[in-house]
């Protein structure tokens, strides 16, 4: 296969068009694609809120009859099966588009090359693997769905600069991270499908996990407690919010009727799952039901049991280590134990994606190798 420079170029730019649309676009993933003549771009699309409609139809509707001749660039195969939409393959085909360069080829079943075989058959040049790499993280959350039954996990922690997350028992609540790193979370939650944290957290924080920021406020994720003895406070900030933003909250099979009705008047959602061998919810069967749900990305923000708990599974895909210049001075709850803290730094499970300042404190990115 053949493809210049300029491929390069253009299919980064559909790259960072998919980015607009995560958080948005499940149970779909977030395609960008664009429409290329003569090196102008005619037409671009990013999938729609929801999953529809898809990126290709956008950027062949705004092409118009430009795209007549021209190059589709897209993030990820077109699909070649009627769903709730006609096969984006025959739009393409129709539209008289003549090359198509695609990042990555789509593991669902239902395409799996399907699409790009419909496209060469009509006579269309078909490239594929431009950005292979990129695209694969970006879709992640699909391709996990498609392959393993469960959507991608990005972790986020904040550290104090001597490894804290928290101070003693009868300290105050620790503010750890500046207001740059706190905005950096927030257009993290954003761009997921849903923020998952433990009982724990929920308890000691009475957090909101909403996001608050200028021009965002529509973005409202689901929120996920895990509470296996249905802990959470009926006058939580979670649950009296609950009928404004969703809200789950995953319990045992021993959660009692009366709990969960009482969750429910709240407009709170209860489901129930088995339990693992520790009494704990088992986090596999979490995530898969989650992802029956259509869930793709989850943003976790619990605290290091957690944390420990799902880098331990297995289910970490993502690590964002948030680390302030300030120490606690004294002993406290670490932010990941020994065996976390080492499997993120094992470079045959994980790489260093970005290390970076977000104000006065310092981030650093695992990612898990595929």
């Amino acid at each position: 296969m053949i493809y210049t420079e300029d491929d390069e170029r253009l299919m980064a730019a559909v790259l960072s068009l998919s980015r607009r649309g995560l958080g948005l676009t499940a149970p779909n993933p977030s395609v960008g694609a664009l429409a290329v003549k003569d090196g102008r771009i005619i037409g671009g699309g990013v999938t729609g809120q929801g999953g529809r409609p898809h990126a290709e139809t956008q950027a062949l509707h705004e092409a118009g009859d430009l795209a007549k001749g021209a190059t589709l660039y897209v993030s990820l195969e077109p699909c070649s099966h009627h769903g709730k939409t006609p096969p984006c393959t025959d739009a393409i085909v129709a539209a008289g588009i003549t090359r198509v360069v695609s990042a990555l080829e789509d593991p669902n079943p239902k395409v799996a090359g399907a699409g790009h075989r419909r496209l060469r058959a009509a006579g269309i040049e078909v490239v594929t693997g431009i950005c292979e790499n990129e695209a694969r993280r970006l879709h992640l959350g699909h391709i996990l769905a498609a392959t393993a039954g469960r959507p991608m996990l990005t972790l986020k922690l904040a550290e104090t600069a001597d490894g804290f997350a928290a101070g003693r028992a009868d300290d105050p609540r620790l503010a750890i991270t500046g207001p740059t790193a706190n905005g950096f979370v927030h257009m993290q939650r954003a761009l997921h499908d849903a923020i998952l944290i433990g009982s724990g957290t929920a308890i000691a924080d009475d957090p909101l996990l909403t996001v608050r920021l200028p021009g965002l406020e529509a973005r409202k994720p689901l929120r996920v407690v895990l509470d296996t003895k249905l802990r959470l406070s009926l006058d939580s900030q979670l649950v009296n919010t609950a009928a404004d933003v969703p809200t789950l909250i995953v319990a045992g099979q021993a959660a009692t009727a009366e709990a969960i009705e009482a969750l429910e008047a709240k407009r709170v959602e209860v489901v129930r799952l088995p339990a693992g061998e520790t009494g704990h919810l088992d986090l596999r069967e979490v995530f898969v039901h989650l992802a029956t749900r259509g869930l793709t990305r989850i943003f976790s923000e619990g605290g290091p049991r957690l944390a420990a708990a799902l880098i331990g599974a297995g289910l970490a895909d993502e690590v964002m280590l948030l680390k302030s210049q300030k120490r606690l001075g004294h002993g406290g709850l670490p932010v990941l134990d020994a065996a976390s803290r080492s499997t993120i730094s094992d470079e045959a499970l994980y790489q260093c994606a970005e290390t970076r300042n977000l104000g006065e404190d310092l981030l650093t990115h695992y990612e898990r190798k595929l």
